[in-house]
Formats: structure tokens, C-alpha cells, sequence
């Protein structure tokens, strides 16, 4: 069961991805291969009046083209450009190293630094995923702080929570509200606007500083904090700047910002499409299960179908993952359970299940005590409800 979801929704997300990237190459194909070949041809062209201007030969002038891509590699230029491994630039460099942006202007060119590279990158590059991570962590427990305390105001407006309520008294409304967590839709655009907001600051630092169009600073700006790093457009590259200092300082500031947000987006937005997976899976299921239904009851004699059926219409920030592994898009869909699957997933004993169908079959359910549902073990769907049970009657017998 869990192991079939789980295949179904990768095997379905593997599909999209690959459907994604097709429409991708097939847009990005049609707009900027003709330019492309425009590039080309005039390109052509320069090198054939060069070489009749200058009575030179094409192979020599190719021979020569050669050597200067292999000194642009190592980091030389025709305009000035600071030095790239000096201390300053050594520090950018690892930067985008352990980042993970990797810009590709300065790569190590000794066989020396590509080794200290791979195990530098291998620790630097994890350290900074469990901080990115630890970020998220700290950026959605703020986001529900500010949230609930907004909710909180929105309800004692409404007169629905008194003026002097406390947070974890008894009445139903304050237990409801202690309860409450954000909508993951709700945190998704809290960290779209705050990305803007910071990609629209540092364009307009760039462009006047760099020389950049503002939509080639935004443009570098998404380049860089999604960790993408093509390399076209690389900033703190020139010998001098006004303000140097204060520049890279900012620069520095602004990336780590960025890559910190849209990090922490891009995790929120994963929540998103998988809950949109789960979603077409249970449709799927659902269709395929309403006409598979006479020949399931047929063929399976020993089921257990399960009871109630959970909502799922608000999904929380915090809660998404829980919800996802109680449900797996299986028991939505009403399939039957085997016996043999009942007993080795969960570990139930025949005896406790046994006497839960008898006193089902027979008319008199055990009834669940007040107790119980105190102690958290009320609810649950087949054969976690036995289970729930039977542990519910053990905490009230001690």
C-alpha cells in the first residue's frame, strides 16, 4: 500500500518532469535559435573579411581564436578584470561553491585545487543545505507566529475570542486557535513577495553600479539566488568600483538573502505539487476503484474496509507530510485491504481483530470511553483503528 503510493507518485512526478523539460526545450528552442544562427552568420562573415583584410589564413586565425578561448577559461580577459584568485576573489569563488550557484568565471585550473575541490565542496556545500534548511525552519515558525497573532486579532474583532482570552484555557475557541496553523498557500506568497522585494532592491543596486538593464539585474538576480548560476552575467567583477567596499559588502548581503528566500520557497512550492500529485493520484484511483469495485468483492473474500474517511481541504505548512502518510491516496479512494497486508503492516495480533469484527458482526461496537479520547488514541481508519483501540483500552486499564 505505502510502497504502491509512493511508486505511483514518483513515477507520476517523473513523468511531469520530463513533460515539463519537453515543453521547455521545444520554447526555448523556438526563441533562441534564430537567434542563434543570426550570430553565426555574422559571425562568419567577420571572420572572412578579417581574414581577406589582413591577408591572413583561416586555420592560423582559428589556431589563434583557440588559444585565447583556453586563457579565457583560466580567467584572462580583454578588459581589465580584478585579479581572480586573490584573496577577495578566492573567497567569492567559494562562495559559489558552497552555495551551490557556481557561476563557472572561476574554476580551478591545477589538478591540485580540483581535488581540495571536490572534498571542500562535498562538507561546505551539505553545511549549507542544513542551513538553508534550518532557515526555512526558523522563517516558517516567525511566518506562523505573525500569522496567528493576526488571526487571533481577526477573531476578537468578530467577537469570537474575548478581549482577556490566554492562550490554553479551556473554552473550545482558544483550543481551536492553539491548534491552528497556517495555510501552505498563505506562506508560498508571503515568500514570493519577499523575494521580490529583495530582487527589486539589489536590481536597483546593480544597474547603475554594473551597467546592467534593470531587467538584466532582475534577471541575474533569479539567475543567482535560485542557485542556477549560468555565468553570463557575474556581479563585483570589474577592477574598480565607487564605494567598493560598501558594494561587496551589499552584494554579499543581497545574495544571501536571496538564496536563503527562494530556497525556502522553492520548499514550500515542493509541498504544493505534491499535494497536486496526491490529488490527480486519488482522482486516478478513484475512477479506476468505482470500476474495479464488483471485481474486487469478488475476488478478495478476507477485507477489512475502512471507516470514516479524513478531509483534507485546509492543508497546514506543519501538517502536510503527517495528512500525506495517513491517507496515501489509497484510503481516499475506498480500496480494500487483505488480511495478509493487515497483519504484516501493522502487527496487530488475530486475536484483537478478531474480537473487534465479532463485536462489530454482532451488533454491540466496543463503545469508546471519554478517557480515551483523551488520550489521543480515538480515530484512525481500518487497521490503524484497531490498533488505536486496543491501545486506548490499555492506557485506561493502567
Amino acid at each position: 500500500g505505502r510502497l504502491n503510493a509512493d511508486t505511483a507518485r514518483f513515477l507520476l512526478l517523473a513523468v511531469l518532469i520530463v513533460l515539463y523539460m519537453l515543453c521547455g526545450a521545444a520554447v526555448f528552442s523556438a526563441i533562441e535559435q534564430p537567434t542563434e544562427r543570426e550570430a553565426k552568420e555574422r559571425w562568419e562573415e567577420r571572420l572572412e573579411n578579417f581574414t581577406r583584410r589582413h591577408n591572413l589564413s583561416r586555420a592560423e586565425l582559428r589556431h589563434f581564436l583557440r588559444e585565447y578561448e583556453a586563457a579565457s577559461v583560466a580567467g584572462i580577459r580583454v578588459d581589465d578584470i580584478r585579479p581572480r584568485w586573490d584573496f577577495t576573489g578566492a573567497f567569492y569563488f567559494v562562495g559559489t561553491v558552497v552555495s551551490t550557484i557556481g557561476f563557472g568565471m572561476t574554476t580551478p585550473a591545477t589538478v591540485g585545487g580540483k581535488i581540495f575541490l571536490i572534498f571542500y565542496g562535498l562538507i561546505g556545500c551539505a553545511g549549507t543545505i542544513l542551513f538553508f534548511n534550518l532557515f526555512l525552519e526558523r522563517l516558517i515558525t516567525v511566518i506562523a507566529y505573525v500569522m496567528k497573532s493576526c488571526h487571533e486579532r481577526q477573531l476578537r474583532r468578530k467577537g469570537v475570542l474575548p478581549h482577556n482570552s490566554r492562550r490554553g484555557s479551556g473554552t473550545s475557541e482558544v483550543d481551536s486557535l492553539a491548534g491552528w496553523k497556517p495555510s501552505v498557500y498563505y506562506v508560498m506568497l508571503i515568500l514570493c513577495v519577499a523575494s521580490l522585494i529583495i530582487s527589486c532592491c539589489a536590481s536597483a543596486m546593480y544597474t547603475p553600479i554594473e551597467g546592467w538593464s534593470y531587467f538584466d539585474s532582475l534577471y541575474f538576480c533569479f539567475v543567482a539566488f535560485s542557485t542556477i548560476g549560468f555565468g553570463d552575467l557575474v556581479s563585483s567583477q570589474n577592477t574598480e568600483y565607487e564605494s567598493q567596499g560598501l558594494y561587496r559588502f551589499g552584494n554579499f548581503v543581497f545574495i544571501l538573502m536571496g538564496v536563503c528566500c527562494i530556497y525556502s520557497l522553492f520548499n514550500v512550492i515542493s509541498i504544493v505539487i505534491k499535494q497536486s500529485i496526491n490529488w490527480i493520484l486519488m482522482k486516478l484511483d478513484c475512477r479506476c476503484c468505482h470500476r474495479c469495485q464488483r471485481k474486487l468483492f469478488r475476488s478478495r473474500r478476507n477485507v477489512v474496509m475502512p471507516g470514516n474517511v479524513r478531509s483534507r481541504r485546509n492543508i497546514s505548512i506543519e501538517t502536510d507530510v503527517v495528512n500525506e502518510s495517513d491517507t496515501d491516496g489509497r484510503r481516499l479512494s475506498g480500496e480494500m485491504i487483505s488480511m495478509k497486508d493487515f497483519l504484516a503492516s501493522n502487527k496487530v495480533s488475530l486475536a484483537i481483530m478478531q474480537k473487534q469484527l465479532s463485536e462489530t458482526a454482532n451488533g454491540y461496537p466496543r463503545q469508546m470511553s471519554s478517557n480515551s479520547k483523551q488520550n489521543g488514541f480515538s480515530g484512525g481508519v481500518g487497521a490503524l483503528a484497531i490498533m488505536n483501540n486496543r491501545l486506548a483500552e490499555t492506557s485506561v486499564d493502567r
